[in-house]
């Protein structure tokens, strides 16, 4: 039984994948997580996407079969690189893992990016379970081999935490020396050779879409003949769960489309669907086949699809009651008890600036009681945002502008907005939240943080040495459990004129749980009930019926936070 991120890394193995490299995000995270455990297999975190699938690409151009996953929104940093390796092609097997968040579990948007695949040219497999996340990495080798291409693996987040049964096959290595050889025509792109490279891409297009055709994985199930489905991925397990009687065809390989398979399967069947999750991608190129489909209506191009969407899309698009984007339950999401990131937020809070933030646990900090983060639009962004709002601000309001970035999130995509601000001389203050991890994604390591995936020590960044390279004019290193400490370092550096850092200095409480101190406790007979403490938004701590403060000893991380702003000393 394995995820399907398992099985893709599994299915890596067998294919015989010598390199793979990844930027941690949900849903794609443990792809490389778990074929990290494979000894044969070279793998690492890169600083980002982009970083890793250059760095797949260079060794795919020595002959090394490589992998390379990131989540949906990664494939925007990657992309620039997609873009032009579709030109150039490959020597050893590429395959990129795209991880889609329909519904944006933890995503901040739910692009489709099946569009990717049309736009860059390339051939994209979607499997529907983990078994089949399996075989299809092994054929995607094969197909970037044969036809010269990078090839897209698409998965949604029900298809890469879901388990499923997967049976293992053999390591299958294939047998030819890594070296590298020149070849200008290919690899170098300028216009010249582009151009060539160019009319190459579009003869393959259509050996793809021939191949599309034929491929075992677009398969045709036909039985009762009134009703015939064309999905792929999940959304084919849905429809088979609300109408396990209708046939099917069913799209591994859902681009290039097998246009005659598809006028086949329609001219088989008495009435036409097309069941698929986010835009209407297949929908929109079998209408341009001319072809009569039932699709979803356009409300329905929002969320994650379940078998109560789909019965509505086959009942014609009429709702038995309307539905609507899913509920979440009453308790809202909280930063962890004893988290480094509460005291920054709360002093921020406080001291009420405009707050531009970024991706990561930290921008719970957006959320009640602290209500202290702004902004949050993709990696780096804060730094960005920040400096367009210093740039356009009259001095007094300027001074409020603070942004505040994670660790790994830095140097994703920080360090270019840093520099920018220093090179435009932009004054400002940025806080680096320096907890020695990718926490949101489930503590993975980055260079930061010393060691690298596989747990060999490595290079350590120095956040100080590094910002001051970048021109910052100042930069300070300050524990964020010292609210006091924090506050100072705070208002020093929204009064400079010049460019700012705070680094934000403490572990994730969630790194090493051993290091946990005694939990704290209210003094009932000292509280008044002021509630100035919940401000924190500790889970921790809670209100009695009594009107006054209690501390869950199970939950709190003896941080002292709430201690420091007890104004009538009843924490101990």
């Amino acid at each position: 039984m394995l995820s399907g991120n398992e099985a893709v890394a599994r299915g890596a193995y067998e294919a015989g994948v010598r390199f793979a490299g990844a930027y941690p995000g949900t849903p794609s995270t443990e792809i490389l997580e778990s074929l990290a455990l494979y000894g044969d297999v070279d793998c690492q975190w890169s600083t980002n996407e982009k970083v890793a699938l250059e760095t797949a690409i260079g060794a795919s151009m020595c002959g090394a079969r490589s992998l390379v996953a990131m989540k949906h929104v990664g494939l925007n940093v990657a992309s620039d690189a997609l873009m032009t390796l579709s030109y150039t092609g490959i020597k050893g097997g590429l395959l990129l893992v795209s991880a889609d968040d329909p519904g944006m579990h933890s995503s901040q948007n739910e692009q489709d990016n099946r569009n990717y695949a049309k736009f860059a040219k390339v051939p994209m497999l979607e499997p529907s379970d983990s078994e089949e996340a399996r075989r299809f990495v092994r054929y995607a080798f094969q197909i970037s081999e044969k036809y010269d291409t990078p090839v897209l693996l698409r998965l949604t987040t029900r298809v890469s935490h879901s388990k499923s049964v997967v049976r293992f096959g053999p390591r299958r290595q294939p047998k030819r020396e890594l070296s590298f050889t020149k070849d200008l025509a290919k690899y170098v792109m300028v216009p010249a050779n582009a151009r060539v490279r160019h009319t190459l891409v579009e003869r393959r297009l259509d050996r793809l879409a021939s191949l599309s055709e034929r491929i075992a994985i677009n398969e045709m199930e036909l039985r009762d003949r009134r009703v015939g489905i064309i999905t792929s991925g999940v959304c084919y397990q849905y429809c088979r769960e609300v109408a396990p009687d209708a046939s099917y065809l069913k799209l591994g390989m859902s681009y290039p489309l097998p246009a005659k398979k598809i006028r086949e399967f329609s001219r088989r069947v008495r009435k036409l669907f097309v069941v698929e999750e986010l835009d209407p991608f297949l929908e929109e190129q079998i209408k341009a086949l001319g072809l009569k489909v039932q699709g979803k209506p356009p409300r329905l191009r929002c969320g994650e699809f379940g078998p109560e969407i789909v019965r509505e899309i086959l009942r014609g698009g009429r709702a038995r009651g309307r539905i609507s984007a899913r509920k979440s339950g009453g308790r809202p999401p909280v930063m962890c008890p004893g988290c480094p990131h509460r005291g920054v937020f709360y002093v921020l809070s406080r001291l009420k600036l405009h707050v531009t933030g970024d991706i990561g646990c930290y921008t719970l900090g957006a959320l009640p009681p602290l209500n202290s983060l702004d902004t949050c639009i993709c990696m780096g962004a804060a730094i960005g945002n920040a400096a367009g709002m210093s740039r356009v601000l009259p001095p007094a309001e300027r001074k409020k502008v603070v942004a505040v970035i994670g660790d790994s999130t830095f140097l994703h995509a920080g360090m270019p907005g840093l520099m920018d601000m220093a090179y435009n001389q932009t004054p400002g203050t940025v806080i680096i939240l320096d907890n020695a991890t990718t926490a949101m994604t489930g503590r993975q390591d980055h260079p930061g943080t010393g060691r690298t995936l596989k747990k060999r020590q490595t290079k350590k960044v120095d956040y100080t040495r590094l910002c001051q390279a970048l021109g910052a004019d100042s930069v300070e290193v300050v524990d964020p459990y010292d609210i006091e400490a924090m506050t100072d370092a705070v208002r020093r550096a929204t009064e400079t004129k010049g460019l700012s850092v705070i680094v934000s200095r403490r572990d994730c409480v969630l790194l090493d749980r051993r290091r946990r101190t005694a939990a704290l406790k209210v003094d009932a007979e000292k509280c008044t009930g002021c509630r100035l403490c919940l401000k924190l938004g500790c889970p921790a701590m809670l209100i009695t019926e009594k009107g006054i403060v209690e501390i869950n000893a199970l939950f709190c991380n003896g941080c002292g936070l709430c201690r420091q702003i007890c104004r009538v000393e009843a924490i101990y």
